[in-house]
């Protein structure tokens, strides 16, 4: 006789936990942390400086344990150290982990004893991340380093256009790009003196910006040729490709595609209780630059500019009928989904396709 689904399930059994545990509290000069046996008894409090030597001196020479630590400024050269060390390395999602930064009674002394009772019972309740290696990360600096003077020569633009502004004048539109050659000669007398310095500043940021182009257009056909991959899709060119391809690093660490939309923050939070399942936004969870770029590719998708493609068709019937809103949220949706065809296209390494299954538009 077949048994019941409900009659062959065994009951779940605890497993305690049998080795100790240590939490630490990363600080910018000094850290604290607690040592906890198995049996949840803290058995050593202190804390040491945040050094690669003072870590290597004061947990080289101990067994190999798991260690607890939280996401930050510190936390992916101190994993790796300790890693090396031979210890089993936990990296706490610091958004996850409410009872240390919800608690009324919050210092560093407290915070790793709670990192370390929370890795001794159950480390899924700290929603573990994952660091990218030290020359992935290195590489990624190049594109923020990108992203840093690009940020700089937008601040000096709107300055200018401000000061010409304040006088009553007005500068014509411009690329960034062109923008000192062109507006050298429309800069009003008066203001010269005081100008002339911002658009030099902008000129050398332009030269220095189109150096870190090639750079980052090198790596990208170089060292990650992966990401020829990615760019089969119109409005992904470098920039985003290999930010994508240097945060994801390891593709196959996805069960399925679709877990990138919640990996990156593009995924609708949830507040479901009884009847009410009211409409949130995104969790903007994960790595905020790249779901940023990811945004500006779906942006593209959906304007006059970009080509036919099957995801444009359904972005655009998306924004149609979704109201007030429907523009931003179709880009959104749009952004999810190409976060899923880029993982797609890496896993498999299939030739992109923007019109399968649909019939091209009429001239």
């Amino acid at each position: 006789m077949r048994k019941s689904a409900q009659a062959a399930r065994v009951p779940s059994v605890v497993q305690q936990p049998t080795e100790s545990t240590i939490g630490i509290d990363l600080g910018d000069r000094w850290s604290r942390y607690c040592m906890l046996d198995a049996g949840g008894t803290i058995i050593e409090e202190d804390r040491v400086r945040t050094t690669a030597e003072a870590m290597a001196e004061r947990f080289g020479k101990r067994a190999a344990t798991r260690i607890v630590i939280e996401a930050g400024t510190h936390s992916p050269w101190v994993s790796r150290l300790l890693e090396s060390l031979g210890h089993r390395v936990i990296v706490a999602n610091a958004r996850k982990v409410r009872l240390i930064y919800e608690s009324d009674r919050k210092n560093d002394r407290l915070d790793a004893r709670m990192l370390a009772k929370l890795g001794r019972l159950d480390v899924s309740l700290l929603c573990p991340v994952q660091h990218r290696s030290a020359e992935a990360q290195a590489d990624l600096a190049v594109v923020r380093s990108r992203d840093a003077l690009v940020a700089a020569r937008t601040q000096l633009i709107n300055a200018v256009r401000g000061m010409v502004k304040a006088i009553g004048g007005r500068l014509p539109k411009s690329t960034t790009a062109a923008f000192a050659p062109k507006m050298t000669v429309l800069i009003p007398a008066e203001l010269k003196t005081a100008v002339e310095p911002l658009l030099k500043s902008i000129r050398v940021l332009s030269e220095q910006i189109g150096r870190y182009d090639e750079q980052i257009e090198h790596l990208a056909e170089k060292k990650y040729p992966e990401t020829r991959l990615l760019r089969q899709v119109k409005g992904v060119g470098p920039l985003i490709a290999l930010p994508y391809v240097l945060t994801v690093e390891d593709p196959t660490r996805f069960r399925r595609s679709r877990q990138l939309g919640s990996f990156l923050g593009l995924r609708p939070r949830q507040r479901e209780s009884g009847d009410s399942a009211p409409q949130l936004g995104i969790s903007k969870c994960g790595n905020n630059h790249l779901r940023w770029l990811l945004v500006q590719a779906a942006n593209y998708t959906l304007s006059r500019l970009a080509p036919d493609s099957r995801l444009r068709r359904w972005g655009l019937g998306l924004a149609a009928r979704g109201g007030k809103n429907g523009k931003k949220r179709a880009v959104v949706a749009v952004a999810r989904k190409l976060a899923v065809l880029l993982h797609r296209l890496w896993v498999n390494g299939e030739v992109y396709e923007p019109l399968y299954g649909v019939e091209p538009q009429a001239a």
